[in-house]
């Protein structure tokens, strides 16, 4: 059974990849064997061995421009390219200024649809590779006071879906993770508030919040030959959140 998870030697890019869920999903496929790069803004806090890390601001286009190329010139090609940049702005829907909400989608959504465009140059010719985006529960719920980031992971899955229609008769394989609420700085002051923390805790079949390392096999599965059949999904790692 093993075969059908090893991705080693697999040539990966992990955006939003310097902390958090981006850095453990890196290192996971590092771990797997999987050759990697990171790409954010800023470098990791401390230095991961093995790690290849180029900087850019993936909310402009102008930067974005070429960087699959350069993944591929530094790893030899793409394989995997996992989507997990991603912002988030607390502000009630009345007063939630545009410009943030913009910004938010240009992340999510635009800056993933460029990069796939760029990976499919070299996936779909060759017939293979493996496209993963990181939603979020809030693709399939409201929320509250986060309406840009609701709304953007609401379009990642459709996204996911579209890409999925067209590519999956080619060999490429666009599917989704959606995490709930997870242990990263994101959530962190949403979980210091007197009643909204304790409220989302108390709803968490699992009792606890997702560590970063909670995503990392959902990713193996999706990155390796064990996912070869799934297509448009996206599959959901959030201590039974949904099923409340």
């Amino acid at each position: 059974m093993n075969h059908l998870f090893d991705i080693t030697g697999k040539c990966a890019l992990v955006t939003g990849a310097s902390r958090g869920l981006g850095l453990a999903i890196a290192q996971g496929l590092l771990a797997a064997g999987a050759r990697v790069a990171a790409v954010a803004r800023t470098p990791p806090a401390s230095p991961v061995p093995g790690l290849v890390f180029l900087p850019c601001a993936l909310v402009e286009r102008e930067a974005r421009k070429g960087l699959v190329d350069r993944v591929a010139e530094m790893l030899g090609t793409i394989d995997i390219l996992v989507h997990c940049a991603g912002q988030q702005h607390r502000e009630p829907a009345e007063r939630y200024p545009l410009d943030m909400f913009t910004a938010m989608y240009e992340l999510h959504v635009i800056a993933g649809m460029d990069l796939c465009q760029q990976a499919a140059r070299y996936m779909l010719p060759r017939g293979s590779g493996k496209i993963i985006f990181v939603s979020s529960v809030l693709g399939f719920q409201g929320g509250i006071n986060v309406p840009a980031y609701s709304a953007a992971k609401h379009a990642t899955v459709g996204l996911v879906r579209a890409l999925a229609n067209e590519w999956a008769s080619r060999g490429v394989n666009v599917n989704a993770i959606a995490p709930g609420y997870m242990n990263t700085e994101m959530i962190a002051p949403l979980m210091k508030d007197p009643q909204r923390g304790p409220a989302i805790l108390s709803r968490i079949p699992a009792g606890r919040l997702g560590e970063p390392h909670d995503l990392v096999g959902a990713v193996i599965f999706l990155a390796s030959a064990a996912s070869d059949y799934v297509h448009g999904h996206t599959l959901v790692v959030d201590g039974g959140w949904l099923a409340r």
